[in-house]
């Protein structure tokens, strides 16, 4: 695969596909969009000639949207507003969406999932992210899957979601998952991944690949340190017990965001997210960020948009 790829970016109206877009464009890829909104994808900045409209829980619009394509990149989720039922929902999604790109001729399907416990315990939010890689791959067999735990950037809802409670809090009551350790991410490696993904040599295709920042921390250290930066000091009361359908209704009402998309976000924090090896950045020729300067950059940025 060389340049001036015909490039399909699905959820082009979310975060990870707004951001991807110039970069791609950037790069001599001939990209085109796919959401359920003009309006929506407008509100991102982000200017598409080439954006069709559809569904991809009804498919509507999906064999307009892969005719042609090259290479696809899947950044559909579905937590959000549907409660218990994103799961399915997710995984009707992948299987239509597969089944539509190995019939239009994809060569590869690009996709970003999360990290992985390595004992194999998942939450709802880990398990149906495994399941739609999984779809994706076997349809598609060049693809390549990049799993990530907290994405550091200004528009990635779990930072800000983290940005938000420390801002509001006066005191952090810390369940116990507290002590689980994840390696964050800085957005710009994000990019940097996804944007490669799509050229990467087949030998490092046709599989996952667990991406994370150069910094292992525990959930409550990454809190003190974001907090740190933002030149905030906030106490903190160490709790027992989880009890995370409770306490993600008080997290969501407290950051202003929807708790059917916190709550599952929530459960994988029960758990070490820690990637199974550091070669992703080799093999993709990826420059990792440390965490301090990313937040750094993602608190500017927020700051940018939010005036």
């Amino acid at each position: 695969m060389g340049d001036g790829l015909q490039t399909l970016v699905t959820g082009v109206s979310g975060y990870v596909g707004a951001e991807l877009v110039p970069r791609l464009i950037r790069d001599g890829h001939r990209v085109r969009g796919f959401a359920r909104s003009a309006e929506r994808v407008r509100a991102t900045g982000v200017e598409l000639d080439d954006l069709v409209l559809g569904d991809a829980t009804s498919g509507e619009g999906l064999d307009r949207a892969l005719d042609g394509i090259e290479v696809a990149y899947y950044l559909i989720h579905s937590m959000e507003g549907v409660g218990g039922t994103f799961v399915d929902t997710e995984r009707r999604q992948a299987e239509a969406f597969a089944a539509a790109a190995a019939s239009a001729g994809v060569q590869r399907i690009v996709y970003m999932g999360g990290l992985i416990p390595h004992d194999g315990s998942m939450s709802r939010h880990l398990a149906s992210r495994l399941a739609v890689e999984q779809a994706l791959l076997d349809a598609v067999p060049e693809s390549v899957a990049l799993r990530a735990s907290i994405v550091i950037a200004a528009r990635s809802r779990s930072f800000r979601f983290l940005v938000r409670l420390i801002e509001r809090l006066p005191v952090l009551a810390l369940p116990a998952w507290r002590v689980n350790r994840t390696q964050p991410i800085d957005g710009r490696d994000v990019l940097e991944f996804l944007s490669a993904a799509a050229t990467v040599a087949p030998k490092h295709a046709g599989r996952a690949w667990d991406v994370g920042g150069p910094d292992t921390m525990s959930y409550q250290d990454m809190l003190r340190r974001i907090a740190d930066v933002m030149m905030i000091d906030r106490p903190s009361v160490s709790l027992g017990f989880n009890l995370t359908p409770v306490a993600s209704v008080v997290a969501a009402a407290v950051a202003g965001e929807d708790p059917g998309l916190i709550e599952p976000l929530m459960e994988s924090l029960e758990h070490d997210l820690l990637p199974r090896d550091d070669g992703a950045a080799a093999a993709f020729g990826v420059r990792l960020h440390r965490f301090e300067p990313a937040v750094e950059r993602a608190l500017r940025d927020m700051e940018v948009q939010y005036r």
